[in-house]
């Protein structure tokens, strides 16, 4: 029955106006709270960025207020979870490259246990923020207005909740957030969220959960491909083989920029009978197991989302790597972390890739020594040489090292630097901290060489940088030589770039090695060790003739000329082919052509 005039009007006239006004208000301002925190200016913003985040934004408040009931409270809160995100955003950027992501809830556990190293020192734009919020809570505990303290009736509440559930139909179900402007630039995802709004972009990444799967070439183009490869035999006796992945070892001396009182590769850069070189990475600052799913498996995260864990995202079966490879030539096979062993669900993902054994900073067997607060680089390799010695006679070993001791933060005031800038000592303090850690490595390292040395059984050794690490910007622009704002695309390519070294006590092949990607890496590795390789293998081998270097980034040429993977051009055709190729061996279900990454075996 309608309610007559004069009581529509009696209940408008009892609702509080200034709150009506908040209510409404709200979601828009949290929305300018946030972009601000992130560091945002007001000419990031369009009208329909604004909109779009305004009505996400609109469903968690009036969630809330139906939760609640109360219009003020519901608002404070808003605006400092959402507050909260935006500055989460700004140091996760500044830390890795890029902003939160979908995905990194699945990894939070191994954020809290590195967050620690870290400083966490809050920007004026939050200090600002939080002093309003403070402000405005502190005047509402003294002065009490009752309408802002008033709690609704239900019936606001429910219709509080008719607000939300409209709000999100229109976000969930109209084509509102496939707009353009809401398009996350997956190289750059830290400019989508300045320019489209952070949780509009966020949730557009939501439909990078799922791959999509590759139109072309067909399984049958791929099948005629590779069955045209030759497969090459393998004479060489088979070695010991041990693989480190150092955290965040970089070369930053290569670009010839720096002047240091000492340098921090120099045993390791000269030493005989070993291969130096240098590859590409796909991440920046962090990411480590991004890096060791690339070097282990041999796939790109160049068709991958940005920011994605594939440990915990697409290594969900037994999945085909180096390590099968290892394994189905008799190798034990034994994974070394000296940190959490659930940091990004290692546990989980290493049995899946074929790993024997995983020794965390929980199962180590040997003593512990501490750079800072992490466990350091001699104890990993010492651990290295506790499984060489006891192991089975006869038998092979593969190791896998993932060294922890040069990890990020470089923030420990009581840590001395012994390596520093000559023409500026002490200006960059997390650089010399960091490169204090890498000079470290590079006295670790004869610990291994020693060792081995004097061993019969042959045995190899490759250590490569997961990532460059994260340091003063203006340190960066030193070493590189060049601002990024004006970097070329092999400039830039150069943030991804970390060195690599193969040495064997055993002769060698007397040349040098390309500059490469992790993902092609581990192919020079088993070829040095004698293995067989798989035809994925022989694939990878051939195409990085062509391409040396394949990363998220972007991709070189034999010339070593860079590429964006925006561009289209003669290598597109070859790239298409390999997306393919490594969609149908992540995600390819019964489809899955599992001839093509079986591992071989030597007779």
């Amino acid at each position: 029955m309608t309610l007559p005039l004069k009581q529509v009007r009696n209940h408008f006239q009892q609702i509080n106006k200034p709150l009506v006004l908040l209510a409404l208000l709200t979601p828009f301002t949290t929305y300018l709270v946030m972009q601000f925190v992130q560091g945002c200016s007001i000419f990031d913003f369009s009208l329909l960025a604004i909109v779009g985040n305004s009505l996400c934004i609109g469903v968690v408040f009036f969630a809330l207020f139906a939760l609640i009931g109360n219009v003020f409270i519901s608002s404070l809160l808003c605006h400092l979870l959402f507050g909260i995100f935006g500055a989460a955003n700004y140091f996760v950027s500044i830390f890795r490259g890029t902003p939160v992501l979908p995905w990194d809830f699945t990894a939070l556990q191994t954020a809290a246990a590195v967050a620690g190293s870290y400083d966490l020192i809050p920007t004026w734009r939050m200090v600002f923020v939080i002093a309003i919020l403070l402000a405005m809570g502190f005047w509402i505990y003294k002065k009490r207005p009752a309408s802002l303290l008033h709690f609704m009736s239900w019936k606001f509440r429910l219709g509080s909740l008719a607000i939300c559930v409209c709000l999100y139909s229109v976000v969930a179900f109209s084509s509102l957030l496939s707009s353009p402007t809401f398009k996350p630039d997956v190289w750059n995802q830290t400019q989508s969220y300045k320019q489209g709004g952070a949780v509009a972009v966020f949730l557009r990444n939501l439909e990078f959960l799922q791959v999509e799967e590759p139109t072309s070439p067909s399984l049958e183009e791929l099948d005629q491909h590779l069955s045209a490869l030759h497969i090459s035999e393998q004479t060489q006796q088979t070695p010991n083989i041990i693989a480190i992945m150092n955290e965040s070892w970089a070369d930053f001396e290569e670009f010839g920029n720096l002047s240091l009182n000492k340098s921090v590769n120099s045993y390791i850069s000269s030493l005989p009978n070993s291969i130096w070189g240098h590859c590409y990475t796909s991440v920046f600052g962090a990411g480590t197991s991004t890096s060791e799913f690339e070097f282990l498996t041999g796939n790109s995260m160049a068709f991958l989302s940005s920011g994605s864990i594939p440990y915990q995202q697409y290594i969900t079966r037994p999945s085909s790597s180096i390590v099968s490879t290892m394994k189905a030539n008799g190798y034990r096979t034994v994974a070394i972390h000296p940190g959490e062993e659930t940091s990004w669900q290692r546990n989980i993902a290493y049995p899946l890739l074929g790993f024997d054994a995983f020794k965390s900073q929980e199962t180590l067997d040997v003593p512990i020594e501490m750079e800072r607060e992490y466990i350091s680089d001699a104890t990993s390799f010492q651990q290295i040489i506790w499984e060489f010695e006891n192991k089975a006679p006869n038998e092979k070993l593969f190791v896998f090292n993932v060294t922890i001791q040069s990890h990020g933060g470089y923030t420990d005031k009581t840590y001395p630097a012994e390596v520093t800038l000559t023409d500026a000592p002490g200006q960059f303090a997390k650089a010399e901290q960091y490169l204090t850690l890498a000079s470290k490595t590079d006295q670790a390292f004869p610990l291994l060489v020693d060792y081995f040395s004097q061993q019969e059984e042959p045995t190899i050794i490759l250590m490569f940088g997961d990532h460059q690490p994260s340091l003063e910007q203006e340190f960066l622009d030193k070493a590189y030589g060049v601002t990024q704002d004006k970097m070329t695309m092999e400039q830039y390519m150069d943030k991804y770039r970390t060195p690599f070294v193969i040495w064997a006590n055993y002769p060698l092949p007397d040349s040098s090695i390309p500059d490469t990607s992790l993902n092609f890496l581990s192919q020079y590795l088993l070829r040095y060790s004698g293995l067989p390789q798989s035809t994925f293998d022989q694939y990878l081998w051939e195409l990085h003739k062509t391409m040396p270097a394949m990363t998220f980034v972007g991709y070189t040429d034999a010339q070593g000329n860079a590429y964006s993977h925006l561009e289209t051009n003669e290598f597109t055709p070859l790239i298409q082919e390999y997306r393919a190729l490594q969609y149908n061996n992540l995600f390819g279900k019964s489809n899955r052509q599992g001839q093509w990454f079986a591992p071989l075996a030597l007779p």
